[in-house]
């Protein structure tokens, strides 16, 4: 029987899966038969999102959750050793998901705390989570799926977000290089770029009619996209199914850059 979207057995960490497409990731992935650690920065949030889970999977012990600012290196190292003692000793795939969004500043008007604001979380955050995951994936020798939420504004051009996209830019890059130098160690690289999303990250934006009214005629599926709409790449990604699949940038957006 051919079952490799089969998740039993396997474990994955999903940052900022206390929220938006990292719950939606999380839910998929529980929903598959994996055990999952979710990070987030806000433990009542947090936390609720792990009672959440739980109760939708069914098996409170597959799920995990723990706070961390993904900035942090001695956090993330910290909570990445948690997350493998309760995942049982291992982690087969790394979802680098956690992220903030930019303030809709001008350039000109840009200050640099403001630009690296968004790089600590957005590029930073990448690069230490990834490191911890593929020193453990490494050691272990079994290999392991990485993946990195991007977003579509690292290909296309956004007025006053410029220092988004150059931060979800920087992530594809990073993911392309990781792919070649870790495949040796049968580590796999992704990224995913989502469009508009309703997620709370973007809920005044897509609230917003005028905003609205300008965006949904360019999207061809006609809707925003949903956080479920990224439970299939999740699974694919974490599944044996995808075994040959790394480098690869999943643009998720209903159409949207290619209209």
């Amino acid at each position: 029987m051919y079952s490799p979207f089969d998740l039993s057995g396997k474990a994955a960490i999903v940052t900022g899966g206390n929220g938006g497409i990292g719950l939606g990731m999380a839910r998929a992935l529980l929903a598959s038969g994996a055990s999952v650690a979710i990070w987030g920065s806000r433990d009542e949030k947090t936390q609720a999102a792990k009672a959440q889970l739980a109760q939708e999977c069914g098996d409170a012990s597959r799920v995990h959750a723990f706070v961390c600012d993904v900035g942090s290196e001695t956090q993330v190292e910290a909570t990445f050793a948690a997350s493998v003692a309760a995942l049982g000793g291992r982690v087969d795939a790394c979802f680098a998901n956690a992220g903030v969004s930019s303030k809709g500043t001008m350039l000109v008007d840009m200050p640099l705390e403001e630009f690296r604001r968004v790089q600590r979380i957005n590029v930073e955050g990448v690069f230490l989570t990834f490191r911890a995951a593929a020193r453990h994936m490494a050691q272990h020798g079994q290999g392991g799926s990485l993946v990195a939420t991007a977003s579509t504004a690292a290909v296309e051009g956004a007025a006053r977000n410029s220092h988004y996209g150059a931060s979800k830019g920087a992530v594809t890059s990073f993911v392309r290089a990781l792919a070649v130098e870790l495949a040796r160690h049968k580590i796999r690289v992704n990224s995913i770029l989502p469009g508009w999303i309703v997620t709370e990250m973007t809920e005044k934006s897509v609230g917003n009619e005028k905003f609205a009214n300008a965006v949904l005629p360019r999207i061809p599926a006609r809707r925003w996209g949903e956080i479920d709409d990224f439970g299939g790449i999740a699974v694919y990604l974490a599944s044996d199914a995808a075994a040959y699949t790394t480098g690869e940038q999943f643009v998720i957006d209903g159409g949207y850059t290619k209209f």
